[in-house]
């Protein structure tokens, strides 16, 4: 049976689908409200993907915000200092405006968090979860990795300014050379730092290749840490799963947030990132939590975008029928079609905005192609 025709049909299953691997590995769902107190995001706007927030008052006069994300929420409720560790996974819709539109959307979100004591093995853990969730969604998919703190210790090593910092790693996210050089000469950096930061915009390939090529640049403790870190994590992962993973410093992030690995998931037919993810101790530590964290999140809507794309139909068979026709007949037409795993929409009048593949009659004589 073909339970993946409809966008709808896909993202339920992907759902199920998701839900049941994270379940595997120990993580428990959570649920929250839809809604937050609107401070908590005011202050930590630049975590948010599109920073804009739909705000209402409440009936106790709190301006409250319909949920934007999911991991501040988690993170404001987990424990100041967590015993054991926070190991969940949850199923929301948040509302916010994507990149590059105009207006609120509602997004389906599946995703985890892990929150506390993050060793070598969580950090394992959620990037292999990342991987074999896209493994779910798509034969086709590729996941990318970087680490803020080998990006941060470059600007660090270049002695560069918060702002132009800032600017630089827009520039180094859209792999935009051309730009770097222009601010880099703009702003008196050296011709060695300038050098530097053009390498981070190509550095990217096969995780243990990449890796060596970084060491080249690699100047300060922090840098070397941070490529210590990788290096570990790509001899714990598999074969299949280090085949499955490249190395991209270009992909960046707030370093007012994220500290170190972080990363982003891609699937055939859908042009941006359908998983993104990474560490944000800096986040906790803002929030005045004393431990550290890494999660992903999975944007299901985005699955539609393949199915649009692979299929521009609304059902598969539109059948028609005469008024007074044998509803039995009807009824086991419509069993044998839909045994066969296609979509099916049953009236008496052809549709005029419906897009069907095939069109029907149910007639005395049985079923006949009318188109």
């Amino acid at each position: 049976m073909n339970i993946i025709n409809s966008a709808l049909r896909r993202e339920e299953r992907a759902i199920f689908d998701l839900r049941e691997l994270y379940e595997q590995h120990g993580y428990r769902k959570y649920k929250m409200s839809k809604f937050e107190e609107y401070d908590l995001y005011l202050a930590n706007k630049r975590f948010l993907p599109g920073g804009q927030v739909v705000t209402f008052t409440d009936p106790n006069g709190r301006l409250m915000a319909l949920k934007p994300d999911v991991t501040l929420s988690i993170a404001k409720n987990v424990p100041t200092e967590p015993i054991e560790p926070e190991k969940v996974y949850y199923n929301e819709n948040v509302y916010r405006t994507p990149r590059g539109a105009s207006e609120f959307k509602e997004i389906m979100q599946v995703g985890l968090e892990c929150i506390g004591s993050v060793d070598l093995y969580s950090e394992y853990e959620v990037v292999s979860l990342a991987s074999r969730s896209l493994q779910r969604l798509s034969d086709e998919n590729v996941m990318v990795v970087s680490h803020m703190g080998f990006v941060s210790g470059l600007m660090e090593s270049c002695n560069l300014p918060e702002r132009l910092s800032e600017r630089l790693l827009r520039c180094i996210g859209h792999k935009n050379a051309h730009e770097v050089v222009r601010l880099c000469k703009e702003n008196g950096v050296s011709n060695s730092a300038q050098e530097k930061l053009i390498t981070l915009t190509e550095l990217c390939g096969e995780l243990t290749d990449t890796i060596e090529k970084a060491e080249k640049i690699s100047d300060n403790d922090k840098m070397c840490a941070s490529l210590g870190e990788l290096r570990a994590l790509a001899e714990v992962l598999s074969d299949e799963e280090r085949s499955a993973i490249w190395l991209d410093f270009s992909v960046v992030n707030d370093l007012a947030y994220y500290n170190g690995l972080i990363f982003q998931g891609f699937i055939a037919g859908v042009p941006t990132a359908i998983l993104s993810g990474g560490r944000y101790d800096k986040l906790m530590e803002k929030l005045g939590k004393r431990c550290e964290a890494i999660g992903f999140a999975v944007y299901i809507n985005e699955l539609a975008r393949c199915d649009n794309e692979d299929d521009g139909f609304d059902v598969d068979v539109l059948l028609l029928y005469d008024p007074g026709a044998d509803t039995a007949k009807l009824a086991g037409a419509v069993k044998m079609l839909t045994a066969n795993g296609q979509r099916v929409r049953v009236q008496t009048a052809k549709s005029e905005t419906l897009r069907a593949k095939q069109l029907l009659h149910l007639g005395e004589g049985g079923l006949e192609i009318l188109e």
